[in-house]
């Protein structure tokens, strides 16, 4: 692809969308296995770097330093760092099996870290074979990662620069491997019931928030697209015009949207895709009755350094 913000679909890179996907879900188990819990399940996030996706340092199972385990999207390898500077790399290749690369991380974790098991059961993904099973899920493109990554890269930037000024408690950009989305939250300072007693939702949706986020495609929405919502939503959110022209409520996802090739067409993107976090912020503000103050903040008032 030949620029930053290129016109694409999830069904142009299915198979390879699927195999990274199925990866990132290994750093995220180890995650989970190994971070300190935090308030709505933030220890489970992992993160869009330079390099790719990665883990934030993780205490070693075995007690001694620390750990990092990436995605390398330009040396298209997973590594495993410790923090005394032993690093084992693991290739991933056209036609490797997730189930192969599984083992191998998981393996390598053990010789610099220490022993550590995760629940290989893949989550929020229609396929339910096991990670380190997995022989179904082996394509692996790297120029279609290498696009993807520059789109990721991209939306991530609009993310961290619709956060930046909030006032409020808000999270970094997370990199989710349950859904394969980038995300912020941006949080009331309110508890809030979560929607249901599912473990994922009971744990991640108990305090007021509004999510902007941006994912590459799914067999449920399948073009890449920008996308925001309010927890909870009181009656009548779903009904406002949102800018820039494009962004639209999709009853299906429950959420506003702003599709990829809409934000790709426009003459700046990246402002368009701005334009389009922060309009869904201070609707949700708006009907759902936060502080004004904390509302202004996230346009910049007052400016966050004088």
């Amino acid at each position: 692809m030949a620029g930053s913000w290129p016109a694409t679909s999830y069904e142009t890179w299915r198979a390879t969308c699927d195999t990274l996907h199925a990866h990132t879900q290994v750093l995220g188990k180890l995650a989970v296995r190994l971070a300190p819990p935090e308030p709505e399940l933030q220890h489970a996030a992992l993160r869009l770097t330079a390099r790719g996706w990665e883990t934030a340092p993780l205490p070693s199972p075995g007690g001694s330093g620390a750990l990092v385990v990436a995605l390398d999207l330009h040396r298209h390898e997973a590594v495993a760092e410790h923090s005394d500077g032993r690093a084992e790399r693991i290739p991933l290749t056209p036609d490797r099996a997730v189930a192969d690369v599984t083992r191998e991380v998981l393996a390598a974790v053990q010789r610099i870290g220490g022993p550590v098991r995760i629940d290989p059961a893949p989550q929020e993904v229609p396929w339910s074979v096991p990670l380190d099973e997995d022989y179904q899920h082996a394509r692996y493109d790297r120029d279609q990662v290498a696009a993807y990554f520059a789109a990721a890269t991209e939306a991530a930037k609009v993310l961290a620069a619709f956060r930046a000024p909030y006032r409020g408690r808000s999270t970094p950009v997370n990199a989710w491997w349950g859904s394969l989305d980038l995300a912020v939250s941006l949080f009331s300072g309110l508890p809030a019931d979560p929607p249901s007693a599912d473990f994922i939702m009971r744990n991640a949706m108990d305090a007021q928030e509004v999510a902007v986020g941006w994912w590459p495609g799914d067999a449920r929405y399948g073009k890449p697209a920008f996308y925001g919502y309010a927890h909870p939503a009181p009656e009548g959110f779903a009904n406002a015009q949102l800018s820039p022209s494009g962004a639209r409520w999709d009853g299906t996802l429950g959420e506003y949207v702003f599709d990829w090739d809409d934000v790709a067409a426009h003459p700046d993107p990246a402002s368009a895709a701005l334009e389009f976090a922060r309009s869904v912020f201070q609707h949700a503000c708006l009907v759902c009755g936060w502080n004004p103050a904390l509302a202004a903040s996230a346009a910049g008032t007052p400016p966050p350094v004088s």
